[in-house]
């Protein structure tokens, strides 16, 4: 097993890939690593250069088509073979020269993953920095993960944190929040930021939209995976006992010798009875779900840190 997996998500980066490849053998020239391109479905010569400029150490996976940098990165995560996994992104944003100081952090502390914090970003403002800014607060501050740069891909994690992250769609902009949900102890120190000196950025204030409906789901993750009939089972009690409330009212009024027959209380009232009743099932199903799924799989809804048997 070689000490360190480096992963980098490309696409369309073939005037950043020849130093990128240097800087990286410069970096970890004392170190047993790989280093893993993922070309997600470039259109120009990326996988040509990557190929005509790699040294010993150096793979390529080649994907089919563009799956989005979540997909490229879990492919290539997959693939690492080494003790601890970095992340980056190939644009040469971030610096390889910071690898080994999160890398000895990581071996020498009580941390699963060290993640970089753009100190001095070289960005545009409007383009990058507001809808940055804007989705490490809602982040920050509806996951309660208490991190100040949730954009930097420059990370190390130790192997089994990495590998259990479950990225899909595009959850790489909530991989703190992944990793904590396996139990990680993270910490966040300053690494080095650099103009994009070649190429066009994939990012801009779209993803600050996304990162809003991606949000919803790694909300539900947190809280809620491993016990949905607390969210679907109250809101679904709530619903129906308010439309049993308002029926009842309904029926005294019309003991009294009231018309109810065209009040819109009463359509609510039916609409809440159902509706809850319906989010109690969802409830039951889904909990049927998370037990089908652990178990078939054997798999367990915890994990282990470690172990330790006296002697």
């Amino acid at each position: 097993m070689k000490k360190l997996s480096v992963v980098i998500t490309v696409m369309n980066e073939e005037e950043n890939v020849p130093l990128l490849t240097e800087k990286l053998r410069q970096a970890l020239l004392n170190i047993d690593h790989e280093v893993i391109y993922v070309d997600d479905g470039s259109t120009d010569r990326t996988v040509a250069v990557i190929q005509e400029t790699a040294y010993s150490s150096v793979k390529l996976l080649e994907l089919a088509k563009n799956y989005g940098q979540s997909t490229a990165m879990s492919a290539g995560i997959h693939a690492a073979e080494g003790e601890y996994i970095v992340t980056m992104d190939g644009d040469l944003q971030n610096d390889p020269a910071d690898i080994p100081k999160l890398l000895d952090m990581i071996e020498n502390g009580p941390y699963d993953m060290v993640a970089g914090r753009r100190a001095n970003r070289q960005d545009g403002m409007v383009m990058r920095l507001i809808p940055s800014r804007i989705a490490n607060y809602l982040i920050r501050n509806l996951t309660g993960v208490k991190m100040k740069d949730y954009g930097c891909s420059l990370r190390v994690y130790t192997r089994s944190i990495a590998k259990n992250l479950g990225l899909y769609g595009e959850l790489h902009r909530f991989i703190p929040v992944l990793a904590k949900l396996q139990g990680a102890r993270m910490t966040q120190v300053d690494v080095q930021h650099h103009a994009r000196q070649f190429g066009e950025s994939k990012y801009g204030i779209s993803r600050t939209l996304k990162v809003i409906t991606d949000l919803m789901l790694v909300l539900f993750f947190q809280k809620y995976l491993q016990k949905p009939m607390h969210i679907f089972g109250l809101a679904g009690f709530g619903a129906f006992s308010l439309g049993i409330l308002i029926n009842l009212y309904l029926l005294v009024v019309k003991l009294l010798g009231n018309d109810i027959g065209d009040r819109p209380l009463l359509i609510l009232g039916l609409m809440l009875v159902l509706g809850g009743i319906q989010l109690i099932t969802i409830g039951i199903i889904m909990e049927i779900l998370m037990r089908t799924y652990f178990e078939s799989q054997s798999k367990h809804p915890y994990q282990i840190r470690n172990t330790f048997v006296g002697k």
